[in-house]
């Protein structure tokens, strides 16, 4: 059995479909930031870094103690080695697999992440801030284009951890102000993970939030922007 600590944000989704299209048993504990739970004593003792998600294997790999295991990456790579699926199994496959995923660790979930910022959440509108991040992720969403132009899936011809985890922040590209007009392998793509039942249970853990994808109403907007900006002051 495998406990995941998470909240609904991409970061989060890459745990839970992960976990949901592995089809593996697990149980969830929802980590309330708005609150800044993930701050508290008790989880900094999982999370070192005081973010979600996390799991912990209390069957890992190889046996032994519980083991904690933090960044969403690393908990998405952990899962497949654990189950042998979602990574393929030769060295190039495995390679391209570990590549993507680390373009959406270092590109997509950053740059994306503070086109939020600046776009939803700031106070200030600066406008050169916001350019900044919505052209940066507009690139990278051409560089994935480019990709799949050549390829069904990111890492060749199977679906795989990189193709989760650069959906689950892609899908959310309305909120960030980042268009996809004009890519359609990128749109098909997203279409074809959109349609994958795991993926979509995966989205409603712990629980739904639809305002991200969807168009939010101007509650919903306040809400989440109250939020994430108690967030982005500790």
């Amino acid at each position: 059995m495998i406990t995941l600590y998470t909240s609904p944000t991409p970061n989060g989704w890459k745990a839970s479909v992960t976990l949901e299209e592995l089809e593996l048993p697990y149980e969830t504990r929802s980590i309330n930031m708005g609150e800044n739970e993930q701050k508290e004593d008790w989880y900094l003792k999982i999370c070192p870094n005081g973010r979600i998600p996390a799991i912990v294997d209390h069957d890992p790999i190889g046996g032994g103690e519980d083991l904690a295991i933090f960044e969403s990456g690393a908990i998405m790579l952990y899962l497949a080695e654990k189950t042998g699926k979602l990574m393929p199994q030769d060295p190039a496959g495995r390679s391209r697999t570990i590549q993507w995923l680390m373009f959406q660790m270092g590109g997509i979930g950053p740059m994306m992440g503070q086109a939020n910022v600046f776009y939803r959440y700031f106070p200030e509108k600066i406008q050169a801030a916001i350019d900044r991040y919505q052209n940066e992720s507009r690139r990278l969403f051409e560089v994935i284009e480019s990709r799949l132009s050549e390829s069904e899936w990111l890492a060749g011809n199977e679906y795989s951890i990189a193709d989760i985890a650069n959906w689950c922040w892609i899908r959310i590209h309305g909120w960030s102000g980042v268009p996809t007009e004009g890519l359609p392998h990128l749109e098909k793509w997203m279409a074809a993970i959109n349609d994958r039942p795991g993926a979509q249970k995966g989205l409603g853990v712990p629980i739904p939030l639809r305002a991200l994808d969807e168009e939010p109403s101007e509650e919903q907007v306040k809400a989440i922007t109250e939020s994430a900006r108690k967030m982005l002051q500790t």
